[in-house]
């Protein structure tokens, strides 16, 4: 056999797709008398090179199966060629894809290997660039374990011989660029284990868009420069998501927002024209989105996500995404998009056991796995993986501008335990329940994002007591702007769901919260989680007949926009939904055709307008100062009431609100000054549905000191209702005694 030709162990490799290493083998190889180009061509009957310097083609013999080998003497490196294949009569022409250099570099592999790779989306997936003069898609993917991958897709009969890929040795990176492949299509890679296993086809860990559900390829994407026009809006995040902001967010599933007739899905661009207006008309500054990345089951919400750095298809194209959400800037609403790297479902096609081994999740079954939810868990300890996620919550910042991330169930991250019935899990070095590589992975994405993304906000579903979840890692916190808030959540819909006559019993569900309500930067969230699984939306759980049961939740309500902590209200709870929400549906927005349903949306769009243009509402929702209780102690009347400052001499705004059914006339309450006080908020006025108990417009507090205040007013409060009253005016001086007054004239 002649020197230049491939040994038949290798040829015999490389066509059962078994050879690791296929640039050794195939495209132009240097040899003393020429060059040897060989190619695998599966369906070709011949093959000739076509040289670039215009001579005449220059057949390559097959030699064994689909492989053609030749040797072009006299010819030398660099030397450029096409291949033109034939067949039954026709013949096609393309590039060689193993005529082209790397499309990785050293830089990659090191910090690949570091995790220190801020921009792996950059690097790692799929590419559609001109490299090496020549238009086509570069692909990369991180499969240590694997002895063989390939790149397959329609455009090569879905055939792991045509396409396997080059081993970066030094990281377990593998890279391809296949010349004349363009955005759109549709790709997998087919991954051979070392123990010689062809794995079920793998979609692409940065695969930044995929097909449709159930169809479970990546896509090739269409990078273009998507024209942005929010500078400003971004700009000006350090000020519109400060702790001393008003923040109130709509939580939002946008596949069942609203729905075409028929059931299909909204696209982006169309809730662009209804989900903005109705966000922007009701006054919240916020919309949070539950996930968007791209995931196989509808009923899993998106929280078992497949492909993180991909849209989900459901809603367009991922340019729908960006549009969406830079039309929610010109109009001045914030994004924030829901984030889960606490687990990652196991469908054959997604990272479980991804090159055959456990690489994206812990090796250790007692860490790795979730049995409660049937889920892989991350391991936060590689630095890889740990860069994997940090660089993907960077791209949803960098790509399509997300103001801020709402990170799942970090409780199931930190808390080795939590979730877990014993046997379950396994204690850390130490001995202890803390998930200390976790936290450290929490610590260190969130210094990124304050750092690249300045304004930016992170915030942490966060159940347990697990100290300092908003404050710096400097001060041995995991460094997260806000926390939500899930005591206060549990606690007050537990009051809520008791008869108003056993109340008086339960009294401090609603005051306790106010023991640690200034401990952390806290969201209060009415979120989803509280309207499904057998729950009853938050009308439909609450006791009495119809009147008291909207006028509970219009009380309700009221009181948590004046409790301290930012506001989150899961869509549907604007317009009193009666029915627990569903996936598989939109919202019962026909319910807007009764009065009582128009009346809980018109409040909940005044407590928003109020609530941003009052700063005793908002501007101390993290600091002691902005809050004082009244009288914490009413529970036989089962009433609540306390005074919210802004720290800045402000108008105070009073709250007092009636948990029972009968209206409270000529209640006396402590009041910080004497004058008017306004009655800016009344959850029983008729606007709203409610009975028209009031105070007429206002009330006057004199000069009487009562329940440690210097002045006092006596005020009705409605049943079953909430009031607010802001101190009109400065405070008037109080006119002095005539005895005063007589010295006075008399100097």
């Amino acid at each position: 056999m002649e020197p230049w030709r491939a040994p038949p162990a290798a040829v015999e490799a490389l066509l059962a797709a078994r050879h690791g290493d296929p640039f050794a083998i195939l495209g132009p190889h240097g040899h003393a008398d020429g060059i040897v180009i060989r190619a695998l061509v599966p369906g070709a009957e011949a093959l000739a090179v076509l040289p670039w310097d215009g001579g005449d083609p220059i057949p390559l013999p097959r030699r064994d199966g689909a492989l053609f080998e030749g040797l072009l003497p006299g010819r030398a490196a660099p030397f450029g060629y096409r291949l033109r294949a034939s067949a039954g009569g026709a013949s096609w022409e393309f590039d060689d894809p193993y005529r082209f250099g790397p499309t990785l570099g050293p830089i990659d592999d090191h910090l690949m290997v570091e995790g220190t790779h801020r921009r792996l989306h950059h690097r790692l997936g799929a590419h559609a660039v001109a490299h090496e003069g020549v238009a086509g898609t570069r692909f990369a993917v991180w499969a240590p374990n694997a002895a063989r991958v390939s790149v397959v897709g329609a455009f090569n009969d879905w055939d792991g011989r045509r396409h396997p890929m080059r081993k970066r040795v030094d990281s377990g990176l593998w890279e391809l660029f296949i010349p004349g492949l363009g955005a759109g299509a549709a790709y997998k890679y087919e991954i051979l284990a070392r123990d010689g296993t062809v794995l079920p086809l793998k979609a692409d860990p940065f695969g930044r868009a995929a097909e449709l559900r159930p169809s479970t390829a990546s896509l090739v994407p269409v990078d273009r420069d998507f024209a942005w026009d929010d500078a400003a809006f971004v700009k000006g995040r350090a000020v519109s998501q400060d702790r001393r902001a008003p923040i109130s967010i709509y939580e939002v599933h946008a596949p069942s927002w609203r729905r075409h007739p028929g059931g299909g899905f909204y696209s982006w661009d169309d809730l662009i024209g209804s989900l903005i207006p109705h966000v922007e008309w009701m006054g919240f500054t916020h919309v949070e989105l539950m996930p968007v990345m791209e995931h196989p089951l509808d009923e899993s919400w998106g929280y078992q996500p497949i492909g993180l750095h991909a849209p989900t298809a459901r809603m367009g194209d991922p340019d729908g995404l960006k549009r969406f959400i830079a039309a929610c800037h010109a109009r001045g609403i914030g994004v924030l998009l829901d984030w889960v790297p606490a687990h990652f479902p196991k469908d054959v096609h997604g990272l479980a056991r991804f090159d055959g081994q456990t690489l994206y999740e812990d090796p250790d079954p007692l860490r790795g796995f979730h049995k409660a939810w049937g889920t892989a868990v991350f391991d936060y300890g590689r630095r890889e993986v740990a860069a994997f996620l940090a660089s993907n919550a960077l791209y949803w910042m960098e790509e399509f501008h997300a103001d801020g991330l709402r990170v799942d169930a970090v409780s199931t991250m930190v808390h080795l335990d939590h979730g877990r019935a014993p046997g379950d899990w396994r204690p850390n070095a130490e001995g202890g329940t803390e998930n200390q590589e976790a936290v450290a992975f929490l610590r260190h994405v969130n210094a990124l994002v304050e750092e690249e993304h300045p304004g930016a906000i992170m915030v942490a579903e966060e159940a347990t007591s697990w100290p300092g979840v908003s404050r710096p890692a400097s001060e041995g916190g995991l460094g997260f702007r806000f926390k939500w808030n899930m005591g206060w959540m549990n606690d007050t819909l537990r009051y809520l769901a008791i008869d108003p006559i056993h109340r008086r019993w339960h009294h401090d569900l609603i005051t306790f919260g106010m023991m640690y309500a200034f401990t952390e930067d806290f969201v209060l969230p009415l979120s989803h989680d509280e309207v499904v699984h057998g729950k009853g939306s938050l009308l439909g759980r609450l006791p009495g007949d119809d009147w008291q049961r909207f006028a509970t939740l219009r009380a309700y309500y009221a009181m948590m926009w004046a409790h301290p902590g930012k506001k989150l209200l899961f869509m549907g709870g604007e317009i009193a939904q009666w029915r627990e929400w569903s996936e598989a549906r939109e919202i019962d927005w026909w319910l807007l055709q009764h009065a009582p349903h128009q009346g809980v949306q018109t409040l909940v769009r005044d407590l928003n307008l109020l609530y941003r243009s009052m700063p005793a509402l908002h501007a101390r929702d993290a600091e002691p100062e902005g809050f004082r209780w009244i009288d914490a102690d009413d529970s036989t009347r089962s009433m609540f009431s306390w005074l919210r400052f802004d720290g800045e001499a402000g108008a105070p705004v009073a709250m007092i609100c009636n948990m029972t059914p009968v209206p409270q006339i000529g209640i006396r309450f402590g009041l910080p000054r004497i004058g008017v006080w306004r009655e800016v908020l009344n959850t029983d006025a008729t606007v709203y549905g409610g009975s028209g108990v009031g105070n007429m417009g206002a009330v006057v507090a004199e000069r009487m000191a009562f329940q440690g205040f210097p002045a006092s007013a006596t005020v009705t409060v409605p049943p079953l209702g909430t009031i607010w009253l802001v101190a009109e005016g400065p405070e008037p001086d109080e006119e002095a005694p005539e005895d005063e007054k007589g010295e006075s004239d008399a100097e």
